[in-house]
């Protein structure tokens, strides 16, 4: 059994991120085009391929209408 490079608190952020993008009604493609990105950065992101750091989660905080705490607590 191949072990998660993730911390089970980067993936609850991870979770969280998908579901505030669904909450704000817009797809990956039209997320990712808010950032001036590709779509596979979305899902990249989604998927856990791709870690984030601080900054591109305050953009996309803003853009799903979000707090920063709302992905940062359980």
């Amino acid at each position: 059994m191949q072990k998660s490079i993730h911390s089970r608190e980067y993936i609850t952020v991870v979770k969280k991120l998908r579901e505030a993008r669904e909450a704000a009604g817009l797809t990956q493609a039209e997320a990712a085009e808010n950032l001036a990105k590709p779509q596979s950065y979305i899902s990249k992101i989604e998927r856990g391929e791709r870690r984030i750091d601080v900054v591109e989660l305050s953009k996309l905080a803003t853009l799903y209408r979000q707090k920063m705490e709302y992905f940062l607590n359980d």
